[in-house]
C-alpha cells in the first residue's frame, strides 16, 4: 500500500510540472511556457479558441503574409528555439546573391512585388536620369531569369561600347574620340545628337542656339565642316535685297558686319565707301536715314531725310518762307548753325543793289520773327500814305501795303514785275524751277490750279503703284506735296485698301512692308512675317509645323500674348484629367526642337511589365506614347480600340 501511494504521488508531480520541464515535451528543454497557452484538454492539436501566445513579443513579429502562415512552415521540428529570423533562412534567394542577403531592402512581408524600383535605384551608385529613368530593368540587367542583378560599371562606355564602336558619322574609333561619352553627350538627352550634344568647339549661341543640326550638317554629314560663315550662309548672301550684297559687292566675310544674333541684326557697316559719314552723321543711327531700307535707292539728298527739320523750323520758318530744300546751300553736316543764306540770289537783294548798307538786322524788314515769310516795306520807306498814293496815282492795281510793294518791286528797284507767290497759286517745291510756258502754254488767263489738270499723264503712267488699276483718287494733294519726284508721299487712304490696325498703325516706314514695291505686296500675315515664323523658338513654329495662318493665334496688336487652342485642336491639357497636372510644355514635349513628339509613359506607370498586365485584354496594345494617345485621345480611360474597360491608370 505504501508503495502504491508513492507511485501515485510521483505521477501527480509529473502531471502538474510545467510543460518545459517535462521530459516528453516536443518543444525543447528550454521551452517553459505552460501547455494551456496553446493547448486544451481536447487534444494536443493547436486550439485557436484558447490560443493566447503573442508571437509579436519574439524576435520575429508576425506581419503581412507571416500572419497567416501555419506554425509548422517555420517550426517543422516544433523546437521553437531552432527557428531562424532572417528571410534567407526560409526563402530561396532568387537573385543568386547578386543583391545581398537583406531581403527587406526591396521586399516587405506583405508581398514579393516591388512597386518603387526606380526610387530604390536612386540610392545606388548609379542614379537614373534622362532616358535611364524610363528604361526597363532588363535593358541593363540582362539575365535568363531577369532576376540576376550582377554589378555593372557606372561609366557610359561600360554599357555603350557598341554604340561608340559602330558610330560612323563621325567615326569615333578612327577619330580617336574620348571614351568619356559625357564630353560630348548629355546623360539627360534621349538621343545621341541634337540637344544632347556638347558643341563647345563651335559655340551654338544666339541665332545658332536653336538651329536644327541638319541645317549645317546636310546629308547627315558631321565631319569636315568649316567654321567660315559664308560656307553655310552663301544662300543668305545671294538672296539679300536690303541691301543687295552681290550688287553692292559686299564682302563675304560675314563677321565684318554681323554677329550671331538672329535676323542678322543689328549690323555694323563701313559706310565711307558709299556715302561718307561726316560731322553729325558720324553718330547717327542707321534707321535715322535708312528707315529699314538699305537698297541702292536710299535717298542721298539732305531733304530726303531732313524734311521734318525743314518743315518745323521757325527761325526763320523755312516752309512758310518757301526756302530752298537744298539744305547744303546754307548748312553743313556738322550742325544746322551757323548757316549761310543767299538772300540776294533767291529772295530780295539786301547785300547788293539799293538796299546794300541800309539795314543792320533782319527784324528791320521781318518785323514778325516767327514768320519770316512776312516782311515790311512801308516801315522803312515813306510812311505818309497820302504821299505814296499820289506817287502811284497812275499805277494799276496799286495798294498801300508791303506785299504790293514787293509785287511790283521784287528787286527793290523802280521797275515793276509780277510775283507769282502773291497770287492764287504760290510756287513751291518743284514748281519754283518750272518754266512759265510749261503751265501757261495757252496763255495766262484761265490756267487751272487743280493738280490733275497738269499731271494726269503722270497719274496714268504710274506703275508703282499703278494708280489707275488701284483706282487711286486723282486729287494728287491727298498723297503728294510739290516736292520734286513726287516723294516723299503719304497715303492717308491706306485703310481703304488694307486696314492698318494694332502694331501696323505705328509702322514708321512704308518700306517695312513694301520695300519699295507697291504693286505686289502680299496681304497675308505670313507674306511679311515668314522670318518671324521661322525664327520663333518658344515654341518653334517651323519644326512643330504650326499653321502659317498667323491670325489663328495672334492679333495685329502684338505677337504676345497669343491664343493657341491646345485642347480643341490637339489634346486637353487645360481641361479634363490633365488640368493642373503639369507645369511646363517640356513635361510632355521632352524634345524642344520638335513639338510633334510627346511622351505619356514618362508621367504614367513606368513599369512595362505592369502596364502589359493591365492591358492584357486590349487589342492592338503597345507600350509607347503614340499608342497611349491613339486609345486615349482625350486623356480618359476609354478609347476606340479598347474592347473591355480597363482599370483607370494611377498617375
Amino acid at each position: 500500500m505504501q508503495k502504491l501511494s508513492l507511485i501515485f504521488l510521483s505521477l501527480l508531480a509529473v502531471w502538474i510540472m510545467p510543460c518545459g520541464l517535462r521530459a516528453d515535451s516536443p518543444h525543447g528543454k528550454e521551452f517553459t511556457i505552460n501547455c494551456d497557452v496553446c493547448h486544451s484538454s481536447k487534444g494536443w492539436k493547436l486550439d485557436r479558441s484558447v490560443y493566447s501566445f503573442d508571437h509579436n513579443t519574439t524576435a520575429l513579429p508576425l506581419t503581412g503574409q507571416h500572419e497567416f502562415t501555419e506554425c509548422r512552415q517555420c517550426h517543422p521540428s516544433l523546437v521553437f528555439s531552432e527557428a531562424k529570423t532572417s528571410c534567407y533562412d526560409c526563402h530561396t534567394d532568387m537573385h543568386y546573391q547578386t543583391v545581398g542577403p537583406d531581403c527587406s531592402r526591396c521586399h516587405t512581408p506583405k508581398s514579393w512585388l516591388v512597386t518603387n524600383i526606380t526610387e530604390m535605384h536612386q540610392k545606388t551608385r548609379f542614379l537614373l536620369t534622362g532616358p535611364h529613368y524610363t528604361s526597363d530593368c532588363q535593358g541593363c540587367h540582362k539575365s535568363a531569369s531577369l532576376l540576376r542583378f550582377e554589378p555593372l560599371g557606372i561609366e557610359c562606355y561600360d554599357c555603350h561600347i557598341t554604340d561608340y564602336s559602330t558610330a560612323l558619322n563621325p567615326n569615333h574609333v578612327q577619330s580617336k574620340y574620348s571614351t568619356n561619352c559625357l564630353d560630348c553627350h548629355l546623360m539627360t538627352s534621349f538621343s545621341w545628337s541634337g540637344a544632347g550634344f556638347n558643341h563647345a568647339f563651335f559655340p551654338l549661341t544666339q541665332g545658332h542656339a536653336n538651329v536644327d543640326c541638319s541645317q549645317c550638317h546636310t546629308n547627315g554629314n558631321y565631319t569636315g565642316l568649316t567654321t567660315d560663315c559664308f560656307q553655310c550662309h552663301e544662300k543668305n548672301y545671294n538672296s539679300t535685297t536690303n541691301p543687295d550684297h552681290r550688287l553692292a559687292n559686299t564682302t563675304t566675310s560675314c563677321a565684318n558686319c554681323h554677329t550671331t544674333l538672329p535676323g542678322w541684326k543689328p549690323a555694323k557697316y563701313d559706310h565711307s565707301s558709299i556715302w561718307p559719314m561726316t560731322g553729325a552723321h558720324v553718330n547717327a543711327g542707321c534707321d535715322q536715314c535708312h528707315n529699314g531700307s538699305y537698297t541702292r535707292y536710299t535717298a542721298r539728298l539732305c531733304n530726303d531725310c531732313h524734311q521734318a527739320d525743314f518743315n518745323n523750323t521757325t527761325d526763320p520758318p523755312h516752309a512758310a518762307a518757301q526756302f530752298s530744300t537744298d539744305c547744303q546751300s546754307c548748312h553743313n553736316t556738322s550742325a544746322w548753325k551757323p548757316s549761310t543764306f543767299d538772300h540776294d540770289g533767291k529772295y530780295f537783294p539786301i547785300y547788293s543793289g539799293k538796299h546794300k548798307g541800309t539795314w543792320t538786322s533782319c527784324t528791320e524788314c521781318h518785323t514778325n520773327p516767327p514768320a519770316y515769310n512776312t516782311f515790311s516795306c512801308i516801315d522803312c520807306h515813306d510812311h505818309n500814305q497820302a504821299d505814296m498814293n499820289n506817287k502811284h496815282s497812275g499805277v494799276n492795281g496799286y495798294a498801300y501795303n508791303s506785299l504790293a510793294c514787293y509785287t511790283c518791286h521784287p528787286t527793290g528797284s523802280g521797275e515793276g514785275a509780277f510775283n507769282h507767290n502773291n497770287g492764287g497759286f504760290p510756287l513751291t517745291g518743284a514748281h519754283t524751277t518750272v518754266n512759265c510756258s510749261q503751265c501757261h502754254a495757252n496763255g495766262f488767263s484761265g490756267t487751272p490750279t487743280d493738280c490733275a489738270a497738269c499731271h494726269i499723264s503722270n497719274y496714268n503712267q504710274s506703275t508703282n503703284p499703278n494708280h489707275q488699276a488701284a483706282n487711286i483718287p486723282t486729287t494728287c494733294a491727298t498723297c503728294h506735296t510739290t516736292n520734286p519726284g513726287w516723294k516723299p508721299a503719304t497715303f492717308s487712304i491706306h485703310n481703304n485698301y488694307w486696314p492698318l490696325t494694332g502694331a501696323h498703325a505705328s509702322v514708321s516706314s512704308c518700306n517695312q512692308c513694301h520695300n519699295g514695291n507697291y504693286t505686289t505686296t502680299p496681304n497675308t500675315c505670313i507674306g511679311c512675317h515668314q522670318a518671324d515664323y521661322n525664327q520663333s523658338n518658344n515654341p518653334p513654329h517651323l519644326s512643330a509645323q504650326f499653321p502659317t495662318d498667323c491670325q489663328t493665334c495672334h492679333t495685329t496688336t502684338t505677337w504676345s500674348p497669343s491664343t493657341f487652342n491646345h485642347d480643341g485642336q490637339y489634346f486637353p491639357v487645360y481641361s479634363g484629367k490633365h488640368n493642373g497636372t503639369w507645369s511646363l510644355c517640356s513635361d510632355c514635349h521632352q524634345n524642344p526642337a520638335n513639338y510633334q513628339v510627346f511622351t505619356c509613359i514618362s508621367c504614367h506607370d513606368h513599369n512595362q511589365t505592369s502596364m502589359d498586365n493591365k492591358h492584357s485584354d486590349v487589342t492592338g496594345y503597345s507600350y509607347n506614347s503614340a499608342a497611349c494617345f491613339q486609345c486615349h485621345p482625350t486623356g480618359n480611360s476609354g478609347g476606340k480600340m479598347i474592347k473591355k474597360k480597363v482599370q483607370k491608370l494611377e498617375d
